[in-house]
C-alpha cells in the first residue's frame, strides 16, 4: 500500500501519518511525500491512499504535480487497483476530492472507501495559514482508514 501525501500546515501530514500507522498493523505500507513520489512508487503498490489539503477549492499544487509527473507513465498498467482519499479542509473538501477522483478515473482505479474529509473550520486568512492540529477522533478515523485499506489488500478483498 502506498500513501502519497502533501501538507502545508501539518493537518494532512498528521492524517497521513495516522493512516500509515494503521496500515502497518496489517501489512507492508509506504508513506511518501508527493514531492518524492513517482511512477515507480505507484507501479510497486497494490493500492493507494491520497492525502492532501484542499486549497482554493482544489488539491494542492504539489499533489497535482505528483499526478502530472506520474500520469502517463502508469496509465494502462494499474487498472482496477483500489484507492481512497483523505482531505484536510478548511471548510469544504469536495473540490480536492473531485479533482483526485477525475484524475484516477483515467487510471481506472477503484474507490474502495468513502472520502474522508476532515473539516478544520479554517475560514480566515490567519486560521488558514496557521499550523493545524487534527482532533484525536479524526486522527483515529485516519488510522482506521489506513488499517482497513491495508487489511483489504492483505485479504485480497480489493
Amino acid at each position: 500500500m502506498l500513501i502519497v501525501w502533501h501538507s502545508r500546515t501539518g493537518a494532512a501530514r498528521a492524517m497521513a501519518a495516522a493512516a500509515f500507522a494503521g496500515a502497518l498493523e496489517e501489512g507492508p505500507a509506504r508513506l511518501v511525500a508527493a514531492g518524492h513520489a513517482g511512477p515507480e512508487d505507484i507501479l510497486s503498490a497494490g493500492g493507494y491512499l491520497f492525502v492532501c489539503p484542499e486549497n482554493l477549492g482544489s488539491m494542492t499544487g504539489e499533489m497535482k504535480t505528483f499526478f502530472d509527473l506520474s500520469y502517463y507513465s502508469v496509465i494502462g498498467r494499474i487498472e482496477g487497483r483500489p484507492y481512497a482519499t483523505a482531505i484536510a479542509a478548511g471548510s469544504a473538501g469536495q473540490g480536492a476530492e473531485a479533482q483526485i477522483d477525475r484524475i484516477v478515473t483515467g487510471w481506472r482505479l477503484r474507490r474502495v472507501a468513502p472520502s474522508l474529509i476532515v473539516n478544520l473550520h479554517a475560514d480566515t486568512a490567519e486560521s488558514i495559514l496557521a499550523a493545524k492540529t487534527v482532533h484525536p477522533d479524526e486522527i483515529a478515523t485516519c488510522h482506521d482508514l489506513g488499517r482497513s485499506l491495508a487489511a483489504g489488500l492483505q485479504l485480497g478483498i480489493f
